[in-house]
């Protein structure tokens, strides 16, 4: 059976990213974004939920985002679903979390003046970085996907 993987995001993030390198000196920037769902529920009052997606980007991707966006900033992320699973040192027990790993992104203009540190550009980031992808993974295909 064949499978899907794909991932598109709208959201603001939480917090600034974090950006680190590994030690063959590969960047990959830590971030999470928030993303908002208003619906009406069953008695007719508007609520919102909110989900908290926690998403890497590797190589040169990474390193824009970290320079460009900060916390409370919109951003459109396109990437793959992954799921981390590790023991945790106390329990012993199996844990996991799914995040996603970012092939592409773009800045959402914002209009705030809040926004800290100047404008930042407004086209989309190419779907292959120089540095390249996550080291473990092909590179990603190139859509002509007009965001």
């Amino acid at each position: 059976m064949a499978s899907f993987n794909k991932v598109i995001l709208a959201g603001n993030l939480t917090r600034d990213p974090e950006l680190r390198y590994t030690p063959k000196g590969t960047a990959v920037a830590r971030f999470t974004l928030a993303v908002n769902r208003v619906f009406t529920s069953e008695d007719g009052t508007r609520k919102e939920e909110v989900s908290f997606i926690d998403i890497d980007a590797w190589g040169r991707q990474g390193e824009i985002i970290s320079q460009y966006m900060k916390k409370g900033r919109p951003l459109l992320v396109e990437g793959r679903l992954k799921q981390d699973t590790w023991e945790d040192k106390n329990t012993h027990q199996k844990q996991s979390k799914l995040k996603v790993v970012l092939e592409s992104f773009a800045f959402i203009d914002s209009n705030r003046s809040d926004s800290g540190g100047g404008e930042a550009p407004r086209r989309p980031a190419p779907a292959a970085a120089a540095s390249g992808p996550e080291p473990d993974m092909p590179a990603p295909e190139e859509d002509d996907v007009p965001f």
